[in-house]
């Protein structure tokens, strides 16, 4: 079974994609049911593959080999690699002579901002800090959404996502947005329609 492209799947389709947040093969399973439109894993994804067609982010420290046998796509923290001695740009370059996507997970609009300088990724998972109490985490990926050119894949992840918040996003031209696995229901919309 060819598996799919990470980025085809959340940029193709009308709307927002849900990204489903699974550790283990029933709750892949249970996401892809609720119509999930990816998976993102911390733990190995092997049995997740067995268990869903979806396509997997792993989001681990892992070596970019091991990710390919895996997954269909694979996370640079910006923040863990912002030294600049080439470590960004060739594990970034590996993973897609690998064939792996490669997203690129920052911060703030300064770390975007410099990430697309060093290696202009294709996607990007934007995970707020909370900088002050002033803004919220929503208002931060709102603002950096803002900083991401046109033509990238951006991807929010927010600790608590409702609806309403999924739809401001939706709003804002976000392309995804990452839930836990056990929330996807109440964010796609009504059920799928019978055939």
């Amino acid at each position: 079974m060819a598996q799919r492209r990470f980025s085809h799947a959340i940029a193709e389709g009308d709307g927002i994609s849900v990204i489903a947040a699974v550790e283990d093969p029933d709750s892949a399973r249970a996401a892809e049911e609720q119509r999930a439109e990816a998976l993102v894993v911390r733990g190995d994804p092997s049995a997740v593959r067995q268990a869903s067609s979806l396509p997997i982010l792993w989001r681990a420290d892992v070596s970019l080999e091991r990710a390919s046998a895996s997954a269909d796509a694979y996370l640079l923290v910006f923040d863990s690699l912002d030294e600049d001695d080439g470590r960004l740009e060739e594990l970034h370059a590996q993973a897609l002579e690998l064939g792996l996507d490669c997203a690129v997970e920052v911060r703030d609009e300064e770390e975007l901002e410099e990430a697309l300088e060093r290696v202009d990724p294709e996607i990007f998972l934007l995970s707020p800090v909370e900088r002050d109490h002033d803004e919220t985490p929503l208002e931060v990926v709102l603002e950096m959404l803002a900083a991401v050119p046109a033509g990238k894949l951006a991807i929010a992840d927010l600790q608590l996502t409702n609806r309403e918040e999924v739809q401001e996003l939706e709003r804002a031209g976000c392309d995804a947005v990452i839930v836990d696995g056990h929330d996807v229901s109440p964010l796609v919309g009504g059920p799928p329609p019978d055939v």
